[in-house]
């Protein structure tokens, strides 16, 4: 392997212009191709093998005029104090509202006094508005034409908030990628010392992810993938593409460094850290694939795509890094480098200074390590998980206010009704199933009413029982409450014939959450496992990978815990910005677990195999730790850094979901790479001793020999093509 990359780095530093002009074709191909491909994407969300799923799908079937997954809006209205909204001049204000809600994207709008959605004390109201197309594919007309009405009828005097999946909107992309570019930009001209050298790994990154998205843009009508498949192929490919960068342009300065030529420092640096670069690539491979157990479509498209910007960004990393070392000559080296100013070399660094404290006291750092990641740790094991609804929205939202309007006015349990679906099969008639379905449900507790069945014709062979619980949406409540029709629905299966289902975005929701439950223990599984063999293979050791896995899972468990003590005990919140507490939202450990693990390998593999590789050549244990930390420490710190910043910049975010999801994954890489990486691995390491690299001969004899540590660059750099004589450099450098 070392020496393949070896050979490639080389050829990729000579044919330098070669390299840089395939890219920047592929570039412009993927992006003509996004440009000129169809915009239709397919955001249908489906979750095969769930009930509420199988529901839909009968309603599908059964209903054909109806589209369950249409976009609506529910428009709430509360009279001023001491009025009723039934008083005629108010109704005239309410019907009026309603009578805009007009366009050709609206399939009705009901009014409040027809469906009779008005409260029992007269003062509060609700128009349902349903639409022909789903919510992306809502024209801004059609939202003007919503927000409009709203802002006229409170001009007029009355309170009116919305609610519903019309309200949803693609999030603003672009500022949270500037913050993180403009902070990764000031991180790598700290750590290099040099505009040319800090600014490669973002140049290239933006390549591989500009062909990675494009690639996507133009593949979704043809593939069906959804608008957001190339959400976590963006976040994903510009974090990777600037570690692989930057590890590799950190190892070629370092071999400057030694005094070797530069195409001979471009050819060694891709064959040592590129080979890293390649390992933990496959990592993070591995962890996006392995989503596919999960069984969710959109959640495999986004791990699939994101994957494939993976594996662009270690191929860039391999051939366009070398490709622009060369085009930049000793530009990449600090200024005072360059003058033969620089300070003594032989001076330790912190990284040298912090690995020989480790050595000094490893017991210590150990279990000060584990211990702290285990206090932090202790809240995961009070981790309740839901989806969220409206009630996690910030409280000066007008969908929080019509949420809480909505509880206040008729109960908590009407902004998330159940759908009772009643199936006789096609052919029998579904009335007398249906009556006794009702009749079933008005004896149940925690339900507040049940609607009148709805059969799908005079003679109908299904039919929809529209169920309003008494508790929120989001509560455990309800969720017992949907277990237990379904638990009916078996026994009223041998009663009646028919197959009950309830279904409805909150089932849905509940159905989502328990099959990302029971999902995460064989995903972590494949994964952890995958990459256990990998890594087996890559550091020719059995402690050192169970070594990463169980450091990984300290750390997504302490992550876990710092979740749960923020978003659902309220600890922090106020300075986090947490307005409503609440279950953490059910995607979030196995989102966190996918993500974080491959970030977490590639720090694993980079740091420990600059030591493994100084164990290879001759060091004592402990010398190889101290040269690994000497070389890597820096650079995987800045890579953490620049990481952190990034995911940090989306706490900010107004919306729960997002800012959860931004605190999580900042709190387990500063977790995984400063706690773990950098204490916990180097103290067991030094506890080891030679242990650490024991492999059994039977295994060592069946490994393939990847030769990650550069071992057979030596029989490379004497080969015929080594002795280059030096090229001239570049002009004006």
């Amino acid at each position: 392997m070392a020496t393949f990359l070896y050979k490639l780095g080389r050829l990729a530093f000579r044919r330098r212009w070669y390299a840089a002009l395939i890219w920047v074709v592929l570039l412009v191909l993927a992006g003509t191709g996004a440009a000129t491909a169809s915009k239709s994407t397919n955001d249908s969300f489906s979750i095969p093998g769930t009930e509420a799923q199988h529901a839909f799908d009968v309603l599908a079937d059964r209903y054909p005029g109806m589209k369950a997954d249409a976009a609506s809006a529910r428009i709430v209205f509360k009279a001023p104090d001491g009025q009723k909204i039934t008083a005629k001049p108010n109704k005239a204000k309410v019907e009026k509202v309603v009578g805009e809600l007009t366009g050709p994207q609206v399939d009705r709008a009901d009014s409040p006094f027809v469906s009779k959605t008005i409260s029992k004390d007269g003062t509060t109201a609700f128009a349902q508005v349903t639409y022909k197309v789903k919510s992306n594919e809502l024209t801004d007309a059609s939202r003007k034409t919503l927000t409009d009405a709203q802002k006229h009828g409170q001009d007029s005097g009355l309170t009116v908030e919305m609610g519903g999946s019309a309200l949803q909107q693609m999030p603003a992309e672009g500022n949270t990628e500037v913050i993180g570019l403009a902070v990764s930009a000031v991180v790598l001209l700290i750590t290099f010392s040099s505009l040319v050298a800090a600014g490669l790994p973002l140049l290239t990154a933006i390549i591989g992810v500009g062909i990675g998205v494009s690639s996507i843009t133009a593949l979704s009508a043809t593939l069906g993938l959804s608008s957001t498949t190339s959400t976590l192929a963006m976040m994903i490919g510009l974090a990777v593409g600037i570690d692989y960068a930057l590890f590799i342009v950190s190892r070629y300065r370092a071999e400057l460094a030694e005094g070797r030529e530069r195409e001979e420092a471009a050819g060694r640096a891709v064959g040592t850290a590129g080979s890293a670069v390649v390992f933990a690539g496959l990592t993070v491979v591995i962890a996006l694939v392995g989503l596919a157990v999960v069984n969710i479509p959109m959640l495999t498209q986004m791990g699939v795509a994101a994957a494939g910007t993976v594996v662009i960004a270690v191929l860039i990393a391999l051939t366009l890094i070398p490709a622009l070392l060369g085009i930049a000559g000793r530009k990449v080296l600090a200024r005072k480098v360059r003058k033969g100013t620089a300070a003594d070399a032989g001076k330790p660094n912190m990284g040298t200074r912090w690995a020989r404290f480790v050595l000094r006291r490893p017991l210590m750092v150990l279990l000060a390590g584990v211990l702290a990641l285990g206090a932090l740790a202790v809240p995961a094991a009070s981790l309740q998980l839901g989806l969220p609804d409206d009630s996690a929205q910030p409280v000066k939202t007008t969908q929080r206010k019509a949420y809480d309007l909505i509880s206040e006015g008729f109960g908590p349990g009407f902004n998330g009704p159940l759908l009772v679906v009643v199936d006789a099969g096609k052919g029998h008639p579904v009335k007398d199933a249906a009556q006794t379905v009702t009749k079933t449900l008005n004896g149940m507790d925690d339900i507040a009413s049940v609607g009148r069945p709805m059969p799908n014709g005079p003679h109908g062979d299904t039919a929809m029982i529209n169920v309003v619980p008494k508790s929120k949406p989001s509560g455990t409540e309800t969720e017992d409450l949907v277990h237990a029709i379904r638990g009916k629905g078996r026994s009223l299966k041998a009663e009646t014939g028919a197959t009950v289902l309830v279904t409805g975005t909150t089932a849905m929701n509940i159905d989502v959450s328990q099959k990302l439950n029971d999902a995460l223990l064989p995903y972590l599984a494949l994964v952890v496992g995958l990459a256990f063999l990998l890594l087996i293979a890559v550091f020719r050791s059995v402690a050192v990978p169970l070594k990463a896995a169980l450091g990984f899972l300290l750390s997504v468990l302490a992550a876990l815990g710092a979740v749960v003590a923020v978003f659902q005990w309220g600890w922090l919140s106020s300075v986090f910005g947490v307005e409503e507490t609440g279950p953490i939202m059910s995607m979030m450990p196995i989102f966190m677990v996918g993500v974080v693990f491959g970030l977490a390998m590639d720090y694993e593999v980079f740091l420990v195999t600059r030591m493994r590789e100084a164990f290879v050549h001759g060091e004592e244990p402990g010398e190889a730790i101290v040269t690994g930390f000497r070389h890597g420490a820096r650079v995987v710190t800045a890579a953490a850094v620049i990481m952190i910043s990034v995911f940090a910049g989306f706490i900010g975010s107004s919306e729960s979901m997002i800012k959860m999801i931004g605190f999580g994954l900042a709190a387990a890489v500063f977790l995984d790479a400063f706690v773990v990486r950098m204490a916990i691995v180097p103290a067991v390491l030094a506890l080891l001793g030679r242990r650490a690299w024991w492999l059994p001969k039977w295994l060592d004899r069946v490994l393939p020999n990847v030769d990650v540590e550069g071992e057979g660059l030596a029989a490379a750099a004497s080969s015929p093509e080594a002795p280059r004589q030096p090229e001239p450099e570049p002009a004006g450098v």
